[in-house]
């Protein structure tokens, strides 16, 4: 593991948001919905993430979730993803969402 300093840690944006809609994304090669969150004054953005095997669309929806929204925009077959879904891999490998203890405003900056 490469260390880092203060300074690195503080270029990357971590942010809260709220997922306001879900969606399949059958042409993803492995199991991965679509998300559109919002993230306050940064805006509504789009990503994909790999948690089909521990949460359904239905209860996404609403959940507060902390993304990296500073990242280039990635390519992923024909779908553009503008921020990373943060995540813990489980025992198995499948990934259980990075979760707050509270509700805070979209867009608010891990400190």
């Amino acid at each position: 593991m490469e260390e880092i300093n203060w300074n690195d840690f503080e270029k990357v944006e971590l942010r809260a948001g709220t997922i306001l809609e879900v969606f399949d994304f059958p042409e993803a090669r492995k199991p991965a919905y679509k998300i559109r969150a919002d993230f306050g004054e940064l805006g509504i953005k789009v990503s994909s993430a790999q948690i089909t095997r521990h949460y359904t669309k239905e209860e996404l929806v609403g959940r507060q979730i902390v993304g990296v929204v500073n990242f280039s925009k990635k390519q992923i077959g024909k779908f553009m993803s503008e921020f990373l879904v943060t995540g813990f891999a489980d025992e198995n490998g499948d990934i259980v969402l990075t979760s707050l203890a509270g509700t805070v405003p979209d867009g608010s900056k891990m400190m």
